[in-house]
């Protein structure tokens, strides 16, 4: 992905051309990079291993990168309303079998009433 010899310098080919820079600080021993306009295709574990001769061992660096999809506002606006939507369906119908069951009671009452008066 990237090279620093002296100064960083990019690889002329690669996945990432044109969209890595450096952001480290060797006097820091900082190695670090910025890759941007990232893609699923991105993702992925990625070592970083750092020579300084005459030392040759050392710890490598490894880091998981995890590139997700940005929903858009339309889509959450759009399943806020299915939701919405739903659940005040399902209040109306709730209300509505309510409402058909008291005046059905009420109904059954009234018949009781004239049928006592009847008698």
């Amino acid at each position: 992905v990237f090279y620093f010899l002296r100064e960083p310098y990019k690889l002329p080919t690669g996945r990432f051309k044109e969209r890595v820079t450096w952001d480290g600080n060797i006097e820091r021993r900082d190695a670090s990079i910025v890759i941007w306009n990232l893609q699923p295709t991105d993702n992925g574990t990625f070592t970083c291993q750092v020579k300084n001769p005459p030392d040759v061992g050392g710890t490598i660096g490894e880091i998981r990168l995890r590139v997700v999809e940005k929903v858009h506002f339309s889509e959450i606006h759009f399943l806020a309303i299915a939701i919405g939507s739903a659940c005040v369906l399902m209040i109306i119908v709730v209300l509505v079998v309510i409402i058909c069951r008291h005046r059905r009671k009420k109904a059954e009452e009234k018949k009781m009433e004239v049928a006592d008066t009847e008698l």
